[in-house]
């Protein structure tokens, strides 16, 4: 009896070191970058919503909470980290275990408000990275300088977090970035003269709800912009820039500024879709081109010092009294008739 219990136990013990061999075998996850994960997600204090992030379990089997990993040259590394919501019992900064992971091209880090402190310089190890996202958090400091060592950058998204100092100028050399996202910070200074060195590839532009203060510079006339919002600034002089005939401009934001420059010269996008200059000290008349863009849904003009006639036809039907309120003397429809 006692040598069968013994045959069964030696069994027993076989079996579990064959299965445990067999599933650390088949595990594709790199060893390095499930060590960062988890280096990471004890460096944040093991958030519960992390908890699907086990050192028992293969972190590229879609089973970790927004994890994804790809294949490049038959080897499986982790490529893609979405981080939101995340229940932190308390204030953390980003680890900088996240430079542990080389090969991550997307980052999302997103509505933590218990994320502090600045971005970390271990961000930069990141050269593959396409994509970042750190929004609504309380992230704090400037945004580094270093962004513009990452040559593989497409999008920067930084919106709705407590950063603060100047613009980066270095990010103007990035030859693949396509768009900038700043809203909802506490950024100050001007905006700098090296952001009309933006690649042709560079389309969106996007740095509402800050303090920014100085003239637009005239370099931004080189830009092609499909989108550019800078509401809700303390920015002065002439944003004819953003303007043009040629350009492929579909949405102009830039309402609540000091702005100052003659309206009725400047030239419109024929995709136009959206132009928001409210109280501004925007002057001259309504261009009569407004009446002939196609796709114009939005249209906000009020607290300016606007005169003329309002151009009449076409997609400017669709907008009350309110788009052109409180202006120096604009007149017709749906404003009262102009005195003869």
């Amino acid at each position: 009896m006692a040598t069968m219990s013994s045959s069964f136990s030696r069994t027993l013990l076989c079996l579990t070191t064959c299965l445990f061999l067999t599933t650390a075998l088949s595990e594709i996850c790199n060893p390095q970058d499930k060590e960062a994960l988890l280096q990471f997600k004890k460096e944040l204090g093991n958030p519960t919503s992390l908890s699907s992030w086990l050192p028992t379990t293969d972190c590229c089997n879609r089973t970790w909470q927004g994890v994804l990993c790809d294949t490049d040259h038959q080897t499986y590394r982790v490529n893609y980290l979405d981080l939101s919501n995340l229940n932190l019992a308390k204030p953390y900064p980003i680890p900088p275990s996240i430079g542990n992971l080389p090969y991550i091209d997307f980052l999302s880090i997103s509505g933590i408000p218990n994320l502090v402190g600045p971005i970390p310089p271990a961000i930069a190890k990141l050269s593959k990275l396409n994509y970042i996202y750190i929004t609504h958090t309380n992230v704090s400091g400037n945004i580094p300088e270093f962004f513009s060592q990452i040559k593989s950058i497409v999008t920067l998204d930084f919106s709705y977090n407590s950063l603060s100092g100047n613009l980066p100028e270095s990010i103007s050399t990035l030859p693949r970035l396509v768009g900038i996202t700043f809203d909802g910070n506490r950024l100050s200074g001007p905006i700098p003269d090296s952001y009309g060195s933006f690649s042709n590839l560079f389309t969106s532009m996007s740095i509402s709800r800050n303090q920014l203060s100085g003239k637009i510079p005239a370099t931004l006339a080189k830009l092609n912009l499909a989108f550019v919002d800078l509401s809700r600034n303390m920015l002065e002089g002439d944003a004819s820039v953003f303007f043009g005939s040629g350009k492929n401009t579909q949405k102009i934001r830039l309402a609540k500024n000091s702005l100052s420059f003659d309206l009725g010269k400047v030239g419109l996008s024929k995709n136009l879709e959206g132009l928001d200059l409210r109280n501004n000290r925007i002057y001259g008349t309504l261009p009569q081109g407004l009446t002939a863009l196609k796709y114009l849904h939005a249209l906000n003009v009020s607290y300016n010092n606007l005169c003329g006639e309002i151009p009449q036809g076409g997609n400017m039907k669709r907008f009350d009294a309110s788009s052109y309120a409180h202006n120096k003397c604009l007149c017709g429809s749906p404003l009262p008739p102009c005195k003869a």
